[in-house]
């Protein structure tokens, strides 16, 4: 079997913990010798062992001793000591006699196992044979080297390229097929994202709701612009079942002037919450949190609200559940890394298996199609950027 064979199956062992090991990557292991898979593992949840520990304790359960094996890893073996001991001390340990990993460790505290373990003795190869894993880390690489989360978008729309119903007609767009898949995709993300504009039109809850397990409740926010909040809204109401943070720009554009200018995709400054905004008395008592950010006119600059959902929220995956105004400022900004659009079938019933029409057909044109599926009558496209670190 081929090399990328071992790090597909690495790759497919650590997508088991989607949404459990965040701020940490998912990582997967495989323990190869002489052809025979002797051991797997991957980091199961944060704080938990790593994958390379994992795979070496599964090895021996199965009777195997590891001496001698090439380990296949996702990611590179980490060095340092934090909630867990070095993997590549371990890994020397074992007696492990090559280590093969799709990805190096861009973290400065744990970056470097490569080097540690050629002094030991042990080859290491970075191979990039295998997509699946190279991009498995995506989200924590680009948190780490830009302070950018992951930021998925998500909408339906019709045959036609609305993402609205006609006044009177029922709000949903898509089936109960489409709508158990986004309830999914919110049960592994951190954050998710709406204008206010949505919250007054349609007063959504944004929880997941049907799903076997949430691995992770997300935080509501809103970008309030010139209206605020209606206390009365269902997100305010069920605040009890996921914070709600509340995002406007500094009063009169006082921060907008001290933001430089920078290249699509880039993280500005990350305010701080002004304490003398009178405003963050309103909604005080319900629990919702409030952030300030830079801005023009009113209109938030969308890279610092994100940085400082990574810096205030611990947020690595954010995911977009907002009107094509709000949706098309993310995209033009280049802030959008992943996108699932699912579409309605026409008038006939036939699904829109030829392709997206309208200005959402526009906004994905940066990112390759991954894949298409038919859900009944609807269409998901999945698309996905390919995040670099060089």
């Amino acid at each position: 079997m081929s090399v990328r064979t071992y790090l597909d199956r690495a790759a497919c062992v650590a997508t088991r913990a989607t949404g459990d090991v965040e701020p940490n990557p998912m990582v997967g292991a495989v323990l190869v010798r002489e052809g025979v898979v002797i051991g797997l593992g991957h980091h199961r949840r944060y704080g938990g062992l790593h994958a390379e520990r994992e795979a070496l304790a599964n090895c021996r359960r199965r009777g195997n001793d590891p001496r001698g094996a090439t380990a296949f890893v996702t990611l590179e073996p980490c060095c340092h000591h934090g909630k867990q001991p070095p993997c590549t001390e371990a890994l020397i340990e074992a007696g492990i006699e090559r280590v093969v990993y799709a990805r190096p460790d861009p973290h400065a505290a744990s970056g470097g196992g490569a080097e540690v373990l050629q002094q030991a003795g042990i080859p290491c190869e970075f191979c990039t044979d295998s997509p699946l894993a190279t991009h498995l880390s995506d989200p924590f690489v680009k948190r780490v080297t830009t302070g950018l989360p992951w930021v998925i978008a998500k909408w339906a729309q019709t045959a036609g390229g609305s993402l609205t119903t006609p006044e009177g007609e029922s709000p949903w767009i898509t089936n109960a097929l489409s709508l158990k898949r986004v309830h999914r995709l919110r049960a592994r993300v951190d954050a998710i994202v709406t204008g206010i504009g949505t919250v007054i039109a349609d007063d959504p809850l944004l929880t997941a709701r049907g799903v076997r397990r949430v691995r992770r409740i997300a935080r509501r926010v809103v970008v309030e612009g010139q209206r605020t909040l209606p206390l009365a809204c269902q997100l305010v109401r069920s605040v009890d079942d996921g914070a709600v943070v509340v995002v406007r720009a500094f009063p009169n554009g006082t921060a907008s002037e001290k933001s430089p200018s920078r290249k699509r995709g880039e993280a500005g400054p990350c305010a701080r919450l002004d304490a003398s905004d009178p405003s963050l008395a309103r909604g005080a008592q319900w629990g919702i949190k409030r952030m300030c950010v830079p801005g023009v006119e009113g209109r938030i600059d969308l890279a610092a609200m994100l940085c400082q959902l990574v810096e205030q929220h611990d947020a690595t995956t954010v995911m977009l559940e907002c009107g094509p105004r709000l949706l098309g400022a993310f995209f033009e900004a280049g802030l959008v890394d992943e996108a699932f659009v699912y579409g309605a079938p026409d008038a006939q019933g036939h699904a829109q298996q030829e392709g997206l029409r309208g200005k959402p057909a526009r906004w994905v044109e940066a990112l390759p199609l991954v894949r298409t599926k038919v859900l009944g009558g609807d269409v998901e496209y999945w698309y996905r950027r390919l995040f670099s670190d060089g």
